[in-house]
């Protein structure tokens, strides 16, 4: 970029897809003193390179006229626009809800008219034809608007182009309902995918949400609550128990066990100690900490992943719908034909007006893509609906396509391939059995919302073990919890903390190392004076990671963990499911990972459920949440497994290679059938009426094709 080089944004309102980025795209271009364009369809972003003599209202009128809105940020100059990320799309809140948006309320007006009509029709049988055609027009002349206005900037056939030949060439016919039906399905797709599209972009704000509004900052032994975003670097902030970190920084007092998971996806909350880095949105479980800025707030941990997510978003090259894609050549090949019949055998061959505009019409007819208008749909909604029923949710028809190409995923760990928290896998008994050892253990950990003593609860509780009261319990910072229960004195906690109050045999320290080994945790129960026993704790994986796993190498496909656990545990975790691991990851590195995936030439899925995942998701060709993950990682995935089944993976690209090859039946129907009657139709053997069962019986064979879909169960690998 040069010195007089600038990038201005703008959110853009009603930006829903791919074609209606492709079409600002080519609207933009247009305007002079424009050197680059970029549309964010999933964030509603419009980035535009240009010399300094472009004007925004330039800008947004053009977006006006082509049927969207929009409001300008700041431009920057070049050098600050390289540096600074995308503004986050979440930025305004509010806004219409989506049964007030222009498009929802269009679609029930059109509603309306075409119920009405159908009532008018049945008591004044000779006002039908006009009911519809009024009907008709409710819905037609916004989208042929829509349609002329793309046309002359730069889109001729557009799908609003493509909707409004249909349309019109029913009519010419004299099918008016159908036209008017067709129209009112095609803006409830419209409307519908608005919706989505809304929703994606208001949940990353949720991103946003997790670093606290305030910060504590102190300065010459003065606290005062000041706003998060206008800490400095370097500034001294305090972080109370239980209170999120508000800024990345660096312990310079105190410790504590920080809750990571929201950045790091650690199952298991780290001590941190004086001269240890935080992240901005972890949790302080500990004492009070004073911690020194090393980031400012548009910079901090939780602003990269939203800014991560942003960008892997804009660079993805979403699958562009296919009745778009097609009709570029489908329809004005129709048009040109349909005009050529009519006019070619009269003007060279001496043919009779009236019988060649007639045979025309009928071409055009037959061309009419209303059966793949509202087939190809059908068999989507059919598949979705399929998947829905079985917790396997996926955005949109280009998500099943997708889906069935995949090659290679990549799964987080933590509440993916495992439960998602830590249960107790060993009991090793020393000086007490193993029933006593929980028992007291769970004595010490009663009323502790740590995850290491809800583990052990969970576990006295399952094996019907009463825990005893203890008293003058505390926790002590790095070490772990003492108390006294039924006046002997305990001690729950590290085998290093354990070893300074009793003696540990080398046989204990031998098996508590090969626990180790096995990316356990473990936890010392120390009575009086001598070690009565330790407990293993870990993650464990899913019932069904293992079979899942094995269907998706049956199939081909390649498998990788990512995840920010410690190697240790991730390698034990990844050895018992035959999975390639690679861990101690920031979400910045998921990101790398799945990028260089992608540069193989693999087709990426990336499998997750925490924030963390968000932008390795957005990268990915598809992203998909498991169940019981963040709603930020259910919105920006494009698929969800909600009942949490790694099982579920292999179901749904079976479900996408299903819909696929249903889709491409649909299409060998719908357009076998017209190419039959065309020929019959030109050589004179049928005319209007057959022309109309060829479109409206095509229709009707490949939705009940489509239909054969919501009978679809999974199949296991065997």
């Amino acid at each position: 970029m040069t010195a007089q080089t600038l990038e201005s944004r703008y959110r853009v309102t009603g930006m829903d897809c791919a074609s209606c980025g492709r079409k600002i795209d080519r609207a933009i271009r247009r305007l002079p003193g424009v050197e680059d364009v970029s549309v964010a369809v999933q964030t509603g972003v419009l980035k535009i390179r240009h010399g300094g003599d472009l004007a925004d209202e330039a800008v947004l009128q053009q977006l006006r006229n082509l049927g969207y809105s929009g409001e300008a940020a700041a431009p920057t100059s070049g050098a600050v626009a390289a540096a600074a990320g995308p503004p986050p799309a979440a930025a305004r809140a509010g806004g219409a809800p989506w049964w007030w948006t222009g498009k929802a309320r269009l679609t029930a007006l059109c509603g309306l008219a075409l119920l009405s009509a159908y009532g008018l029709g049945t008591l004044f049988p000779s006002l039908e034809r006009y009911a519809f055609l009024a009907a008709l027009a409710v819905g037609l002349i916004p989208i042929a608007s829509r349609a002329f206005s793309a046309a002359r900037h730069g889109t001729p056939f557009s799908i609003e182009m493509l909707m409004t030949i249909a349309a019109v060439g029913a009519v010419f016919i004299g099918a008016a309902e159908e036209a008017a039906a067709v129209v009112l399905l095609f803006l409830v797709g419209e409307m519908l995918e608005g919706v989505a599209a809304g929703r994606a972009r208001k949940s990353i704000q949720g991103l946003a949400t997790l670093v606290p509004k305030t910060a504590f900052v102190e300065v010459d032994g003065v606290t005062t609550e000041v706003a998060a975003e206008t800490v400095a670097v370097g500034a001294i902030i305090l972080v109370r128990p239980g209170d999120r970190v508000p800024a990345d920084g660096e312990i310079i007092e105190g410790a504590g066990d920080l809750d990571e998971a929201p950045v790091t996806g650690e199952s298991v909350p780290k001590r941190k100690v004086e001269g240890d880095p935080v992240f901005a949105g972890t949790i302080n479980g500990g004492s009070v900490l004073r911690v020194r800025v090393t980031a400012s707030a548009s910079d901090n941990t939780i602003a990269r992943v939203v800014r991560l997510v942003e960008e892997a978003q804009e660079s993805k090259s979403p699958t562009e719908r296919f009745i778009d894609r097609f009709s570029k050549i489908y329809t004005p090949g129709v048009l040109v034909f349909a005009a050529l019949v009519a006019v070619t055998p009269p003007l060279l061959f001496g043919g009779t007006w009236s019988e060649w505009v007639y045979k025309g019409l009928a071409v055009l007819l037959i061309g009419c893509p209303c059966a793949l208008v509202i087939s190809t749909p059908a068999a989507i909604a059919a598949g979705l609906s399929a998947g829905a029923r079985r917790g396997l949710l996926m955005k949109g028809g280009a998500v099943l396509e997708t889906l069935g190409k995949i090659t290679a995923i990549a799964f987080d760990k933590t509440g993916t391939l495992t439960a998602g928290k830590p249960v107790v896998t060993d009991v090793v008994a020393g000086t007490r059995d193993a029933s006593a050892l929980l028992t007291l253990a769970a004595a010490l950990e009663t009323g502790s919302s740590h995850p290491l003593a809800l583990a052990i609860l969970a576990r006295a509780e399952a094996d019907k073990i009463t825990a005893p009261p203890a008293s003058a319990t505390q926790a002590i910072p790095g070490e772990g919890v003492e108390g006294e229960v039924g006046g002997e004195r305990i001690f729950l906690g590290s085998p290093q903390a354990a070893a300074r109050r009793a003696p540990i045999t080398p046989a204990q320290d031998a098996a508590i190392a090969a626990l180790n080994a096995e990316g356990k945790t473990v936890s010392v129960l120390v009575v009086g004076d001598g070690v009565a026993g330790f407990l293993a704790m870990r993650d464990e994986a899913r019932p069904d990671a293992v079979q899942g796993l094995a269907d998706l190498k049956a199939r081909g496909i390649r498998t990788i963990m990512l995840t920010g656990d410690n190697r240790r545990t991730a390698e034990a975790v990844a050895a018992g499911l035959g999975i390639e691991p690679r861990a101690e990851l920031l979400p910045q590195d998921k990101l790398v990972i799945v990028k260089a995936l992608q540069a193989e030439g693999l087709v990426v899925a990336k499998v997750g459920d925490g924030i963390n995942d968000a932008p390795a998701l957005a990268q990915a060709d598809v992203g998909i949440a498991m169940g019981g993950g963040t709603d930020v990682a259910l919105e920006t995935a494009d698929a969800a497994v909600l009942r949490g089944r790694v099982r579920d993976i292999p179901d749904m690209i079976a479900l996408s290679r299903g819909v696929m090859g249903n889709i491409r039946q649909n299409i060998t129907i719908a357009l076998g059938l017209k190419a039959v009657f065309l020929v019959t139709t030109v050589i004179g053997v049928t005319g209007l009426w057959p022309a109309i069962l060829a479109d409206t019986g095509a229709t009707v064979l490949v939705t009940a094709n489509a239909m054969r879909l919501l009978r679809w169960t999974p199949r296991r690998q065997a």
